[in-house]
């Protein structure tokens, strides 16, 4: 055998074994990421959100349906759940099983494109020109049945609206947009939910209506999307928000040990493809947590230097 075949063969070697790391081993290294963020009023108690992300569910999958449940055990205060949830027709069988623990605590979710729509084999080489767009062969998927199982746990929909929850003394606004990487988003909306949002609060103008007993009421903004692109994220800047949660990217799914990730999906910059960090537009920033993901499409099951991840995030009082 020549040197030069002896190279092609180590290199073809190499790849077929990274190939079965990330398929076989690394795919299913369901990982929990712990970070605090400093968000919260000084003396607040500090708040569990447990951030859920891309499951790309299918129902046999019992491990990882398996791994989300047993999440549970920590307790959240809040789940908030960032779409594309759905990577299968019979999908939802998959996301009941997995979610069910998780009825009656509090949460938020987004829409992902892949909740619209299933899953299509797709060259992987393709992302390297740009975000991913939607095949032809996209079959509908029943998007109204997740939302509906969602309305049982007690979840809200932040699809281009808002809401406001009250968690452990601490008032939270949420607003948020449908996929941003299908289009969906209505950014113009955002405003006139927020304001309609405070109009209807008793206490919108955050102190109680007795003056005798007046205090002001502690207040957090949060904004939450399923795909991070730049205008979504400086939206929501512009708008308040203090933290962002987002997900689709898959951390960059495949990424190179001491570079990271090779592609992002959308336009936000490789180094914040996920996990925490500090989004700045303008004179203001916020906090971002791009979410990894649980999951993959069932015709590209594989990752590598990333594995799957949730995260509990634990909100705490500024300094």
């Amino acid at each position: 055998m020549t040197p030069v075949a002896r190279i092609a063969l180590a290199i073809g070697a190499a790849g077929v074994a990274a190939f079965a790391y990330g398929s076989l081993v690394e795919r299913t290294r369901w990982t929990l990421r712990r970070v605090d963020v400093p968000v919260l009023p000084p003396g607040a108690e500090p708040i569990r959100v447990l951030h859920l992300s891309d499951l790309h569910m299918a129902p046999w999958q019992r491990d990882k349906q398996d791994w989300v449940r047993s999440l549970a055990a920590l307790q959240p205060d809040l789940v908030v759940d960032t779409g594309d949830n759905l990577g299968h027709e019979r999908g939802i069988e998959g996301v009941r099983r997995a979610l069910e623990p998780f009825r009656g605590v509090p949460g938020v979710f987004v829409n992902g494109s892949n909740d619209y729509y299933g899953p299509v084999l797709k060259n992987p080489f393709a992302y390297f020109s740009g975000p991913s767009r939607l095949g032809r062969r996209a079959k509908p998927i029943d998007i109204g049945e997740l939302h509906a199982f969602f309305d049982e746990l007690g979840w809200h929909d932040l699809d281009n609206t808002a809401t406001a929850l009250d968690l452990r003394g601490t008032h939270f606004e949420f607003f948020g947009v449908d996929d941003p990487h299908k289009g969906y988003d209505r950014l113009d909306l955002i405003t006139a939910a927020i304001d309609e949002l405070r109009a209807e609060d008793p206490l919108g103008d955050e102190t109680w209506p007795d003056e005798a007993s007046a205090a002001v009421r502690n207040t957090v903004t949060v904004g939450v999307a399923h795909a991070p692109y730049q205008r979504v994220l400086n939206s929501f800047v512009n708008h308040g928000a203090q933290l962002m949660l987002a997900g689709h990217t898959h951390g960059g799914q495949v990424c190179v040990p001491g570079f990271g990730a090779l592609v992002t999906n959308c336009d936000i910059p490789r180094d914040q493809v996920k996990g925490l960090s500090v989004w700045r537009h303008g004179l203001r920033s916020a906090f971002l947590n791009v979410s990894a993901g649980l999951g993959t499409s069932i015709y590209a099951p594989v990752r590598f230097a990333c594995p799957p991840e949730a995260t509990l995030l634990t909100l705490v009082p500024t300094e």
